[in-house]
């Protein structure tokens, strides 16, 4: 029923939201340790990203998007990263990066709405869950009784669940005045719960500040505003940040080389924004599946299987690439055309979280994947 209360409550929320940027989503616990998770959603070319140029095929197979390894930061013997991500080849210099290669989920067709329902609710199959992986970690983490806060029009499915989130939508409204704030405050004095809400979006009116003008729209900024939220003795913890544009069928060598770009600048404002607590931090970059090896006819690639994921802060154990490699051969490929998947990714993340807020790994890859059964979570990701 949409009574007067639920007006109030939803206008008050509304103004506050006024400017917020759209599309990330936080939660807080009791812990020091910050965790962000970035979504690639549209399915990333790891092969691009991550380039096997010690592979015989790969210059054959890949034509002109291998012109880029000329420029390109020589993570080993195998790999090279793309010269676009300037800053995250900083980090793996400085042992701060891991990337991972030939990795992906359950997941095996090529339907961006049914394989990123895999990836955000950790279940074999799509809409086996209602509820996301990350949702779930919440429940494995000590809670300070706050509420997960969603800047975004809707709530990612990662983060959806038993564990409380409040979504805060992005609105054309100006921001509400410092008087005007101070008289609704005053409103609600006497009321606890219209009180206890309207304090709550103060709170996050506050965290967010001005960095969250314009949208955020710019990848700089949004790390940033990721940053300020996550920075304070009582802000958030636990992050998600949604990022597109990754489906390049066409015209892919540019447009791709534009997206790191932006991702690289994103990741270096997390890291810039965060300061000390930076060594506290753990960033998961994945996406739902990779690209097809061979460039189709119009400078693109196609839906593919096998991806690339990184890990980055001052919690991991990085400056190395991990990949059981299966090669590029003709033989090689899976179904003809795409990556052969080697590694699992459920067991990249439950590894990655148990060894960053020192959980039990068994116990952390059975609550965040129940679905897929006994899985055996990669250890030695993080300090």
């Amino acid at each position: 029923m949409y009574d007067r209360r639920s007006f109030l409550i939803g206008g008050a929320l509304t103004t506050l939201a006024a400017g917020l940027a759209p599309r990330m989503a936080f939660a807080r616990a009791a812990t020091e340790r910050r965790f962000v998770f970035i979504i690639q959603r549209g399915a990333a070319d790891g092969l691009a990203t991550v380039m096997p140029v010690g592979d015989p095929a790969f210059a054959g197979l890949r034509g002109a998007f291998a012109e880029d390894a000329a420029a390109a930061t020589k993570l080993d013997g195998m790999f090279a990263l793309h010269p676009s991500m300037t800053n995250a080849a900083q980090l793996y210099r400085q042992r701060q990066a891991l990337f991972v290669q030939a990795i992906a989920s359950p997941y095996r067709d090529r339907s961006h709405f049914d394989g990123q329902n895999v990836l955000e609710t950790g279940g074999a199959a799509a809409y086996q869950s209602r509820d996301g992986w990350m949702n779930r970690l919440l429940g494995l983490l000590p809670q300070d009784g706050a509420r997960a806060i969603a800047v975004s029009s809707t709530v990612p499915i990662a983060l959806r669940g038993d564990n409380k989130v409040a979504s805060y939508a992005p609105s054309a409204l100006p921001d509400a005045s410092d008087d005007l704030l101070q008289r609704v405050s005053m409103l609600y004095q006497g009321d606890a719960q219209l009180h206890a809400l309207w304090s709550e979006a103060l709170g996050t009116r506050e965290l967010a500040g001005d960095l969250t003008r314009n949208n955020g729209q710019n990848a700089a900024q949004t790390g940033a505003l990721a940053a300020r939220l996550l920075l304070p003795t009582d802000g958030a913890r636990i992050a998600m940040i949604e990022t597109g544009g990754w489906d390049t069928h066409s015209g892919q060598k540019g447009r791709l080389a534009a997206q790191l770009k932006g991702l690289d600048a994103m990741i270096a404002a997390l890291e810039q924004g965060l300061g000390p607590v930076w060594n506290d931090t753990l960033v998961l970059v994945a996406t739902e599946f990779g690209r097809t090896v061979a460039v189709n006819g119009t400078g693109g690639t196609d839906h593919g299987t096998g991806a690339a994921a990184m890990l980055l802060g001052g919690s991991v154990k990085g400056g190395r690439v991990l990949a059981d490699w299966p090669g590029l051969a003709p033989a090689t490929l899976y179904e003809g055309r795409d990556l052969k998947p080697t590694m699992r990714l459920d067991d990249l993340i439950a590894g990655a979280l148990a060894g960053h807020f020192a959980l039990d790994p068994a116990r952390t890859g059975a609550a965040l994947f129940p679905a897929i059964g006994k899985g055996a979570p990669l250890s030695g990701l993080v300090a």
